[in-house]
C-alpha cells in the first residue's frame, strides 16, 4: 500500500507536473499570439481610406496568424504531453504528415482558393466596400474571406466568386474612375461654335462648388473624335472621385443639352461611350 502510495506521489510529482506544465505554457502562448495579433490591428487602425485599407488587410493576416499559431501551439503541446505518457509519438507524427498530403490532394481547390485568397488580402488589391469588376461580373464586395468573395451587383443578387477562380480584377474604387461623353453634331453646324460652347459649359461645371468635389480632371473637351454622313462627333473627358463618375456624367449631358438649345445648335445625340477604372 504504501509503495503504490509513493509511486503514484512519485507519478503525480514528475509526470504531473510536467503536464501541467505542459499546458500552463501552451495557454500562455495562445495569449501572448492572441495579444501580438490584437496590437497589429490597432497599429493599423486610422480613419482615412488608406488606413482603412491597412487594417482591413492586417485584421485578416493577424487572423491567419492567430489561427496557424494557435493549431502549431495545441498540436506540439499534445506531442510532448503524449511522451510523458510513454508514447512514442514518431509513428503518430508520421501518420500526421501523410494524413495533411492526402487531405491536401483531395481539398487541392479548397487549398487554391486559400492560397489566391491570402494573396488578394497580401496584395491589397480589393477590401469590403469597393466597387470591382471580376470576370463577366460587377458589383460592390459585400464580404471576403480567405476562400471566397461575395458581390452584390447592379440587380441585388449575392453573387459568390471563388477565390481561386478570380485571375483578373478591375477596382473601380482606386482613386479615379473615367468617362468619355461624346457629342454628335449635325453636319450644317459650325465645328468651332460648338466646340466654344462646350468649353463654356466645361468651365462653368469645373467652377461650380456643387461638383468640384466630385471632379479630379476635366470636364475636358478634347475635340473632333470623328466624322460622318451623319454628322461630326465631339468628344469630352471625364474623371471624377470612385464611383460618382455616371452622375456627374448626367449632369453634364443635361447642361450641353441645355446650352445648345439656348444657342440653337442642333445635335443627334449626347452620350456615354467609354468607361474606366484606374489605380
Amino acid at each position: 500500500m504504501v509503495t503504490s502510495l509513493s509511486a503514484w506521489t512519485e507519478l503525480a510529482l514528475t509526470h504531473g507536473l510536467r503536464l501541467l506544465g505542459i499546458l500552463l505554457l501552451a495557454v500562455i502562448l495562445v495569449r501572448v499570439l492572441k495579444a501580438f495579433t490584437q496590437r497589429l490591428v490597432q497599429l493599423a487602425s486610422g480613419e482615412s481610406r488608406v488606413a482603412a485599407m491597412r487594417e482591413q488587410q492586417t485584421r485578416t493576416l493577424a487572423g491567419i496568424l492567430y489561427s496557424a499559431g494557435t493549431a502549431l501551439i495545441i498540436i506540439v503541446a499534445v506531442l510532448s504531453a503524449l511522451t510523458e505518457f510513454g508514447f512514442n509519438v514518431t509513428p503518430i507524427a508520421a501518420a500526421a504528415g501523410l494524413a495533411s498530403l492526402a487531405f491536401g490532394l483531395a481539398a487541392q481547390h479548397l487549398v487554391r482558393d486559400i492560397i489566391n485568397g491570402f494573396v488578394i488580402v497580401f496584395e491589397d488589391q480589393y477590401i469590403v466596400g469597393d466597387s470591382v469588376r471580376i470576370g463577366e461580373h460587377s458589383g460592390r464586395v459585400e464580404h471576403m474571406t480567405l476562400r471566397r468573395t461575395v458581390l452584390r451587383d447592379a440587380q441585388g443578387a449575392l453573387v459568390t466568386i471563388p477565390n481561386g477562380e478570380i485571375r483578373q480584377v478591375s477596382n473601380l474604387n482606386r482613386d479615379w474612375s473615367q468617362l468619355f461623353v461624346d457629342v454628335a453634331l449635325a453636319n450644317e453646324e459650325v465645328v468651332s461654335r460648338a466646340l466654344a460652347v462646350l468649353e463654356a459649359v466645361s468651365g462653368e461645371m469645373r467652377s461650380d462648388d456643387t461638383w468640384r468635389a466630385a471632379l479630379v480632371d476635366g470636364p475636358r473637351v478634347l475635340g473632333v473624335e470623328s466624322l460622318s454622313l451623319a454628322g461630326v462627333t465631339l468628344r469630352l473627358q471625364l474623371r471624377t472621385a470612385p464611383t460618382r463618375q455616371h452622375e456627374v456624367a448626367r449632369e453634364l449631358r443635361r447642361r450641353i443639352r441645355a446650352r445648345f438649345e439656348q444657342e440653337r445648335i442642333g445635335v443627334t445625340s449626347v452620350e456615354r461611350v467609354a468607361l474606366a477604372g484606374h489605380e
